[in-house]
């Protein structure tokens, strides 16, 4: 998703309108679906140990992706998990 708008940045707007700029920091895909780990782009110059990390799910609505929470427990760990490593990874290797 962040390639397709050159950046790692998106605007996300909610329920009641409410307009949300957030930084990409990982996309994943997990059984068929794309994940992407998400914080406020306001905090992007926080130090890293002390972010909230929000993922959020991309999913198919009329025709348009949306972005929703994880309802599913198992499926948040394992995707948490699948991005943290990917995170860490990235880190390590300088990128």
């Amino acid at each position: 998703m962040a390639d397709e708008y050159g950046s790692d940045f998106m605007t996300i707007v909610d329920e009641d309108g409410q307009e949300y700029e957030l930084e990409i920091l990982s996309t994943t895909e997990y059984q068929g679906s794309t994940y992407l780990a998400v914080i406020p782009a306001a905090e992007h110059h926080a130090d890293p140990q002390e972010l909230e990390v929000s993922i959020l799910k991309s999913v198919e609505e009329d025709g348009e992706s949306i972005l929703c929470a994880i309802e599913d427990d198992q499926e948040l760990e394992a995707v948490y998990s699948l991005i943290m490593e990917q995170l860490y990874q990235e880190e390590d290797s300088g990128e």
